[in-house]
């Protein structure tokens, strides 16, 4: 982000404010400078767009409800955060963050969610121990404790799971995970699976082929069908395979 001084809107008003005032000399509202998530550049907290960039922020608010559930390692009452169409939750004590599965894929699959929880987790980031020690934590919907998985298989930043319902992020986490995805790491890992998904399936094609040559040849001795049979053992085979 640069130190320069810049003619930036106010958010609330929309006039041209320096970027160095503290309050707006039009409708006196606070002012506060803060970087934007994808140029750096200059922009003021409530702005609705980066003015040099266009991109759009999404706006968190905190709400208050009862049915937030429990941080899952300092067991206090997490926040609710509102993060446009989604909803995170928040630990006031350690940072950690819960997402549920919809939330997490609206992050990883929009930017200007990815930018609305940059500026949110920076206004309030406090100076917290990182975790050092490796514990498997319940999950604040159901008890059950989670798995511990890399994130994309390469990220280097392991996150807590539960398949049923969502995952959890340490204080620090999610902006290294939203960093790894703006490095077009997401991307290239997504790649990655889809080139093996497509070794895999050619494979399996041409097992297959092998297979029914095999099975011809093999029926026009004996007279019986038997390509249908290897296809009726291997559905079944896949039923075990798939428990």
């Amino acid at each position: 982000m640069t130190s320069e001084l810049e003619t930036l809107n106010c958010p609330n008003c929309g006039a041209a404010v320096s970027s160095d005032r503290p309050q707006c000399e039009f409708c006196k509202s606070r002012l506060k400078t803060m970087a934007c998530p994808s140029c750096l550049g200059l922009m003021f907290v409530g702005a609705q767009y980066c003015g040099r960039c266009g991109e759009r922020m999404t706006a968190i608010q905190a709400v208050t409800t009862e049915n937030a559930g429990d941080c899952p390692r300092c067991k206090v009452r997490l926040d609710l955060i509102n993060a446009g169409e989604a909803f995170l939750r928040e630990c006031h004590r350690c940072g950690g963050m819960w997402a549920d599965a919809d939330t997490f894929g609206s992050i990883c699959a929009k930017a200007e969610m990815r930018s609305a929880v940059l500026w949110y987790i920076g206004e309030r980031r406090m100076d917290r121990e990182p975790q050092t020690v490796i514990r498997y934590v319940p999950c604040p919907d159901c008890g059950e404790l989670m798995n511990r998985n890399n994130f994309a298989k390469v990220s280097g930043v392991i996150l807590d799971i539960c398949k049923e319902h969502g995952v959890w992020f340490d204080a620090d986490e999610l902006p290294s995970i939203i960093e790894f995805i703006r490095k077009g790491g997401l991307d290239a890992a997504r790649q990655r699976e889809k080139a093996s998904l497509d070794a895999e399936r050619q494979r399996l094609r041409d097992e297959s082929r092998q297979q029914a040559r095999n099975d011809s040849r093999f029926a026009s001795h004996s007279g019986r069908d038997d390509a249908s049979e290897w296809e009726i053992l291997s559905f079944v085979k896949s039923i075990f395979e798939r428990l």
